[in-house]
């Protein structure tokens, strides 16, 4: 892998965006799968809180494959998660998705 720094304007603008290049990495690689994608998605429609085993139902996935992904959402800090009991709630966590928006669209400009 080749490393590639980024031009110090750009890293003063992702830094004001209260987000560091790590974090945009993580989030830009959990985004770069259609699944994750798709579940994201669904997210959206619900306007919600959704469970494992609801992203399970809706997406034509096995279980450890939902699970997976989800993690990697979690990780890259897209989904909140909240532990109920036996099962997981997980929320879409919109104040980093802002974020992530904002740095791109600072991008642009």
């Amino acid at each position: 892998m080749i490393a590639v720094s980024l031009p110090k304007y750009i890293t003063i603008l992702m830094m004001q965006q209260n987000m560091d290049i790590k974090k945009i990495e993580k989030i830009s690689r959990a985004l770069s799968d259609t699944n994750r994608i798709a579940i994201l998605q669904e997210f959206k429609k619900k306007k919600d809180c959704l469970y494992c085993a609801e992203v399970n139902d809706l997406l034509d996935l096995a279980q450890p494959s939902v699970s997976h992904h989800l993690k990697q959402l979690v990780d890259a800090e897209l989904l909140l998660s909240k532990k109920e009991g036996r099962n997981i709630k997980y929320m879409l966590n919109q104040q980093v998705l802002n974020e992530y928006i904002n740095c791109l669209n600072d991008l642009k400009d």
